[in-house]
């Protein structure tokens, strides 16, 4: 062989390998493009049906109450744990530092800038994956993959109305009223830990009216914003990565899956509605 026939068979590996990894590369890319386009499709399906009266059939009301219940209920001791946590490591010791300076009238701007609009959607969407996302996937999952999903449009039952709406509106409703708790659970008891050991001279009162003269509009419309996006994504893509199992999937893979799907669409809601504050 030639010095050109090697150089040319090396050019052909180089090519080859190339075309490999670009091939890899966009299956990747038009997997996670499907992935984002069905999100949207199904986010879209859900705001246009979930007014309409004649989409909230019997089956769909007892499954929405299931899901609020799970999302809900199933959630509400970690958030008030997770909420003592915070309210005791941050606002105790906030308070305290702030009242050595005598600094206290800063503890609304600081507690609003850093618990309600990026602490508490993390933390209670975190919650509501682990919760209400993680079973919806695996209990997605096994409906598809016994075929059930198949079963109910065969029977002209649309599988969006029973499956993805009521748990999509559960869990954004679910999502929004833990984080009211978590917040108020928060700031109560850090104030009240803090008045017992003596080291904050503010009452529960003060304390809250403090917070709320710190609060600008658009917190008032961003916080709900953040927890009722966030609860729509985590059940959306938690659903979504069920009806998309293949066969051979089991728990095992289902649930990393979705969540680290449910993981992203916190961080990115939390970033977005953030800058667009």
């Amino acid at each position: 062989m030639t010095a050109a026939d090697t150089s040319s068979a090396r050019r052909d590996l180089d090519l080859s390998r190339a075309g490999i990894a670009l091939a890899a590369l966009g299956r990747i890319s038009r997997s996670l493009m499907a992935f984002g386009l069905a999100i949207c499709a199904l986010a879209l399906g859900v705001l246009r049906e979930a007014p309409l009266a004649t989409s909230w059939r019997r089956p769909v009301r007892a499954e929405f109450r299931r899901a609020l219940r799970q999302a809900v209920a199933g959630g509400m001791m970690t958030t008030l744990v997770a909420a003592a946590l915070v309210g005791i490591a941050m606002i105790n010791q906030a308070l305290l530092w702030l009242g050595a300076v005598g600094e206290e009238r800063l503890i609304g701007s600081i507690l609003i800038a850093v618990l309600v609009r990026e602490v508490a959607p993390v933390i209670v969407g975190l919650i509501v994956l682990g919760r209400s996302g993680m079973p919806t996937a695996a209990e997605t999952g096994g409906l598809q993959l016994r075929g059930q999903i198949h079963v109910l449009a065969a029977q002209g039952i649309d599988p969006f109305l029973v499956v993805v709406l009521p748990r999509a509106v559960a869990m954004a409703l679910g999502c929004y009223t833990l984080g009211v708790v978590f917040v108020v659970a928060a700031m109560a008891i850090g104030v009240v830990i803090g008045n017992l050991v003596g080291g904050v001279a503010m009452s529960l009162g003060e304390f809250f009216a403090t917070v709320l003269g710190a609060m600008e509009p658009a917190d008032f419309v961003v916080f709900p914003a953040k927890m009722l996006v966030i609860g729509l994504l985590v059940a959306l893509r938690s659903t979504l990565t069920g009806l998309t199992a293949q066969p051979g999937d089991d728990a095992r893979r289902l649930l990393p899956r979705a969540f680290v799907r449910g993981t992203l669409a916190i961080l990115m809601v939390t970033v977005a509605l953030s800058l667009a504050l």
